[in-house]
């Protein structure tokens, strides 16, 4: 077990990070009634371990996946909180993946201006990433994450107990942003490549995800709320994952930030700022872990939908963060034609190579 700190501006966030934490600091959760927030598969796999964990807690179940990330579930899980009592010296409990964690932070940000929340992940995305920094959001109008807040945990609990109930595929959505994180920072990067026959081993989730923390931790401490520029680094791979997440909605977002990566590293080659032999490796971890790399028919429409993306400044302008070399990142900015046009080329090129 260790901790891992966040020293944020507006709060000191502890993640406790390894095997036996649940056990260890769950139960030493203390406020003025405890509102556990879960979904339908977390609760299915886990209610008696909740039950005992949080004897007399009110939980608040709602439906697995990214569709309740809306306004009216947001409504919900606040109005439980009215009936429920809570005060501003209760906590919230966010028991679940990364839907979860953002639905329960933006309640717990809103509720009487902020009350306290821990978050408990329990898929590999969210202990790698989404449940670790504060930021808090729901979906609205088809644009992912558009209304949301900035709001530290002040306690993240990552137990790695939570990943032997994971199928492969949530194992795989996980990995989108682990190897995400091995584009920012080489450790991680000589890590995936060296142990890359047994990336979907749970032993090898609990040796990497501290790694993860640490690499947000330190870009989280300077850059709290994505204005520096340091922030904006973690969306490698982000900008095309998340249009086509938007516009296909087949696969996991994990899995779309594989896909994303794999079409931007295209672009950042065929522009000169990566290095054509690190991009040939990066690809080759990427399909490691992803298989083919899908040629989409109409990638060049689902790629418009990036201009929705937050890092643009100007919706004719789209930013991408790509791996540039070992360890290091880059931001490029296109318009929006061009930026499509070359989407559209990467997916011919893969088209061409199954035929």
């Amino acid at each position: 077990m260790q901790d891992i700190v966040i020293d944020a501006p507006s709060m000191r966030s502890v993640i406790h990070c390894g095997s036996g934490t649940f056990a260890r600091y769950a139960p030493l959760i203390q406020g003025n009634g405890i509102f556990v927030i879960t979904d339908s598969n977390v609760h299915r796999l886990y209610s008696d371990l909740i039950e005992n964990t949080f004897a007399g807690a009110t939980v608040h179940v709602i439906k697995a996946g990214e569709a309740s990330k809306n306004y009216n579930v947001l409504l919900g899980i606040l109005r439980g909180m009215i009936s429920a009592g809570l005060t501003r010296s209760s906590v919230v409990v966010a028991l679940g993946g990364g839907v979860v964690g953002d639905i329960a932070g933006l309640a717990a940000a809103l509720y009487m201006r902020g009350i306290k929340i821990v978050q408990i992940p329990t898929t590999l995305l969210s202990q790698v990433d989404s449940s670790v920094g504060g930021k808090t959001a729901i979906d609205l109008d088809g644009v992912k994450n558009i209304v949301g807040a900035f709001y530290q945990p002040e306690e993240v609990i990552v137990d790695p107990l939570f990943l032997a109930t994971l199928p492969r595929r949530e194992l795989r959505c996980g990995l989108g942003e682990v190897v995400k994180y091995g584009g920012l920072d080489a450790g991680i990067y000589d890590s995936l490549v060296k142990n890359s026959d047994r990336l979907f081993s749970e032993e090898f989730a609990e040796e990497i995800t501290p790694a993860c923390i640490r690499h947000k931790a330190k870009v989280v401490t300077c850059d709290e709320r994505d204005v520096g520029g340091a922030r904006k680094t973690l969306n490698l791979g982000h900008t095309t994952g998340h249009a086509f997440e938007l516009y296909y909605k087949r696969r996991s977002h994990g899995e779309y930030v594989l896909i994303g990566t794999y079409y931007e590293l295209y672009i950042a080659c065929k522009l000169g700022v990566t290095d054509a032999s690190f991009a040939d490796d990066f690809r080759a971890l990427i399909k490691k872990v992803t298989g083919r790399i899908p040629s989409f028919g109409d990638a060049a429409n689902a790629a418009l939908v990036a201009k929705y993306d937050k890092k643009n400044k100007v919706q004719s302008q789209i930013s991408l963060i790509v791996p540039k070399e070992r360890g290091v990142c880059e931001e490029i900015v296109l318009p929006i034609e061009q930026y499509a046009a070359l989407i559209g080329e990467c997916a011919a090129y893969l088209k061409g190579e199954k035929a």
